[in-house]
């Protein structure tokens, strides 16, 4: 289990790797639709990880 520092660290972590991904669908969207594909779903898997660690914190918070 990791303590609420780590956690609060990893959630920044991950929300800017979700952000980064989107951006870059958004960007080759129109040149190459797998690519976009590939980043919009590595976007979604970096957001649902962040929302499990977001759940994390909120449990040991409390």
């Amino acid at each position: 289990m990791k303590t609420i520092p780590e956690l609060k660290i990893r959630i920044q972590e991950l929300s800017k790797q979700a952000i980064e991904f989107s951006r870059k669908a958004s960007q080759v969207c129109l040149s190459d639709r797998q690519q976009a594909k590939y980043f919009r779903q590595q976007a979604r898997d970096a957001s649902k990880r962040t929302q499990v660690l977001i759940q994390e914190l909120k449990r040991q918070e409390v």
